[in-house]
């Protein structure tokens, strides 16, 4: 069909760019004053854990400009060089965002692993209080995050939302770790260490599982089975729609693309096949919330 889209599905798409740009927004200035805070106090109170965690901060910075301009851009409508619009941009981001949580957990393994064996004193009780602060802050933007990016489909936001979570539990085993050195003594100065080395491996564990989401976007990999029934269910609603002979969906940034072969009376004409095709697509934008399009195939069902 070369009908455009009605309205609903642009405002929508705005409007979920705009609601995932501020709740980012918001997420860079909280990791940006958080990463001071945690640099800082680890310099000062002698905690490696500390300092890797305000590092992971960082990240988690460059990763919310990442997704934040991923969602400007992909949010543009089609033109003629890019007929389905920027949406692959916001996929490609969260790709960037997860490959960043590897790095930052490659990073702070190697540098856990050299500490451990260096002698050192133990950190400094004050940097507890300041651990206790960052967990609850952290996550309460994981939270935020991750509510409105599933709210809008964004996958770059969930993936940046479990950046924070991830910051989070970093922050949680070096607040372990340094309770371990502080309160059990000689010997168990490194402890702090260990934590960070543990909460490497949790970032790598979530870095991997958010890149295998985001890869399976890029390849156009189908959504959520709920999601195609809903497609069809929609489809097959419509009047004088026999039934729904393929249904085929694929994510594109915030909006989906269907391709659905929709089975009719062969005994009407070409126009009321074609009223028929438009009826399908309208119905299913205006009721299927993320859907930017739908290319309809009008068949005739078979005689019984």
């Amino acid at each position: 069909m070369d009908r455009d889209p009605p309205a609903p599905a642009a405002n929508w798409l705005e409007e979920s760019a705009a609601r995932g740009g501020r709740a980012t927004a918001w997420g860079i200035v909280a990791s940006s004053v958080l990463a001071g805070v945690k640099v800082l106090a680890g310099v000062l109170g002698n905690s490696y854990a500390l300092i890797a965690d305000g590092i992971e901060s960082v990240l988690d910075i460059v990763s919310s400009l990442v997704v934040w301009g991923s969602l400007k851009i992909s949010a543009q409508p089609a033109n003629d060089q890019h007929p389905y619009g920027y949406g692959k941009v916001e996929s490609l981001a969260a790709l960037v965002v997860a490959t960043a949580l590897l790095a930052a957990a490659a990073g702070i393994a190697v540098q856990s692993a050299r500490e451990i064996r260096m002698p050192h004193h133990a950190p400094a009780p004050f940097t507890l209080l300041v651990l206790v602060g960052v967990v609850a802050t952290k996550e309460v933007m994981f939270r935020v995050l991750s509510r409105t990016g599933e709210s809008i489909g964004s996958r770059a936001m969930v993936t940046d939302a479990w950046h924070h979570r991830s910051d989070s539990l970093t922050s949680i085993a070096a607040f372990i770790g340094i309770s371990v050195a502080l309160w059990a003594g000689e010997g168990y100065e490194s402890a702090d260490d260990w934590a960070a080395l543990f909460a490497a491996g949790v970032i790598a564990f979530n870095g991997i599982r958010l890149f295998r989401s985001a890869w399976r976007d890029v390849l156009d990999a189908a959504p959520p089975a709920e999601v195609v029934d809903r497609v069809r269910a929609v489809a097959e609603a419509v009047p004088r729609v026999v039934t729904i002979e393929k249904c085929r969906v694929r994510k594109s940034g915030l909006g989906m693309f269907v391709d659905i072969h929709v089975e009719v009376d062969g005994g009407i004409t070409v126009r009321e096949g074609h009223d028929v095709s438009h009826d399908v697509k309208d119905a299913l934008i205006a009721q299927v919330p993320g859907i930017r399009d739908v290319l309809v195939h009008i068949e005739p069902a078979p005689d019984e």
